[in-house]
């Protein structure tokens, strides 16, 4: 079990904070689906740009059990600290502050993985938030801004040093992006040097995955980003093959369905139906592509009937129809 200052985290498997897909919906999913903590996708720090519709859908609070985790990205140590009093304000349980995140929009203001560069600024930015706040502050950072300048275990350090009450490790620089391969003996290198919660993050797509980095580098848990898009299950897959070895059952087409219905209904509730509906397109893909039942492999005609529906009963029934087409083949073909 995981502790970030007062709160006990019910298990050592964390969302991470993926821009786009981490929001109030995917992140209920996803904590229903035993993901432990949840955390949300990065917030810019400059307040002046909250009243705008993007950055208000990434203020809302999901309905969860565990503590609300708020993630904000800048490179102001002053307008971080604010953005983190307001959080708080707000009711957020834990800030977590953005070191990783390689887009070349957030790089160009000398945020993100940027401050990987500037061991200076980092200790300004954690002393002001930190001090700023009675809640835990976290960091997620990757291995360093390049192969030549990898110094994960350096801002670990300093980090620890500063107050930071979990760290989340990245295995790739900057430069990788999300290209290749993630390394994990640099994370290891983190987890022996400081005594705070270190946890593992890239290419964790599988149980067995899962099982081999957490031997690998001993982390004191994981994060999963991209693996659960489409597949939020993956929380209680690797749970599960953890505590006993055993792979999981896969889904059956009703549970699947009842879950992505689930997750639909969350979607158009908090967006709307004109907004919901665009952002159900890309979820529901993503659901079909990354299910193994094999009667989902064969899908584009269904994928393009439902991208062309513009209601969300219209979709749901699209959905319900497939599903149904689904389970009268399978009793065909036995």
């Amino acid at each position: 079990m995981i502790q970030i200052g007062p709160y006990s985290i019910a298990n050592n498997l964390l969302l991470a904070p993926m821009v786009g897909v981490s929001d109030k919906p995917f992140r209920e999913i996803c904590s229903l689906q035993g993901a432990g903590l949840t955390i949300g996708e990065m917030l810019t720090s400059n307040t002046q740009l909250w009243h705008n519709e993007k950055n208000r859908h990434k203020l809302g609070m999901p309905d969860i059990t565990g503590p609300q985790a708020i993630q904000i990205a800048g490179s102001d140590p002053q307008m971080m600290a604010n953005a983190a009093q307001l959080n708080a304000q707000r009711g957020a349980h834990i800030i977590d502050i953005n070191m990783g995140c390689p887009a070349k929009k957030v790089l160009k203001k000398a945020a993100g993985s940027a401050l990987l560069r500037d061991t200076g600024l980092i200790r300004q930015i954690l002393e002001s938030v930190v001090a700023s706040v009675d809640i835990p502050v976290t960091l997620k950072i990757r291995t360093g801004w390049c192969e030549q300048t990898r110094n994960g275990v350096e801002v670990a350090k300093i980090a620890q040093d500063y107050g930071i009450k979990m760290l989340s490790v990245h295995g790739r620089t900057r430069a990788c992006r999300f290209q290749g391969s993630a390394e994990y003996d640099t994370i290891a290198a983190i987890k022996q040097a400081v005594e705070i919660p270190v946890i593992a993050n890239g290419d964790i797509d599988s149980p067995e995955k899962a099982a081999a980095v957490l031997a690998h580098t001993q982390a004191d848990g994981l994060m999963i980003g991209r693996a659960a898009q489409g597949r939020p299950w993956i929380f209680a897959e690797i749970e599960h093959y953890l505590k006993t070895g055993e792979p999981l059952a896969e889904k059956s087409l009703p549970d699947l369905l009842q879950l992505i219905e689930c997750h639909l209904n969350r979607i158009y509730s908090f967006y709307g139906d004109f907004k919901g509906v665009w952002f159900a397109r890309k979820h529901v893909s993503s659901y079909i592509k990354r299910s193994r039942q094999p009667a989902l492999y064969e899908a584009v005609e269904f994928l393009k009937r439902f991208n062309s529906e513009t209601t969300p009963q219209l979709q749901i029934d699209c959905l319900r129809t497939y599903f149904n087409y689904l389970s009268t083949h399978r009793e065909i073909a036995a």
